[in-house]
């Protein structure tokens, strides 16, 4: 599936989407990961993956259905449709910058159109009630 960089949710570089910044961590990143910190502690990421270490998590601490929802093209479709609809009423409210807004209503459309499916990788049941797919 193609994908359009500059629209992604994630700022992008060369060699795929750029972290957003997080606490430093002195451990090194074994090659083909990037490591991430949260409240918890550290782990490492795939250096190519749009979703980070809360998703990393559940996907170790809620291994529930073991069915990812990339399995679910429709069920992805449908949230992305969602999540466009809020950040339209959350910009026209005047709640949500007009350009993380657009940026945002963007991304969906192309989720929305098969983009992005892979992603999602967390299990369609578990625990935590889809933050985690968030």
């Amino acid at each position: 599936m193609a994908t359009t960089p500059q629209a992604s949710a994630q700022p992008h570089t060369e060699s795929g989407p750029a972290v957003f910044p997080t606490r430093s961590s002195r451990r090194s990143a074994a090659p083909g990961t990037r490591i991430e910190t949260d409240s918890l502690g550290s782990l490492e990421v795939p250096s190519d993956a749009y979703w980070g270490i809360h998703t990393a998590r559940a996907m170790t601490n809620f291994p529930i259905s073991r069915r990812a929802i990339s399995n679910y093209p429709d069920l992805i479709r449908a949230l992305a449709r969602v999540k466009q609809a809020a950040a339209r009423a959350n910009r026209d409210l005047g709640v949500l910058d007009a350009g993380k807004a657009d940026l945002i209503d963007r991304v969906c459309e192309e989720i929305a159109g098969g983009a992005l499916h892979e992603q999602f990788v967390v299990g369609v049941i578990q625990g935590g009630a889809g933050t985690s797919t968030n």
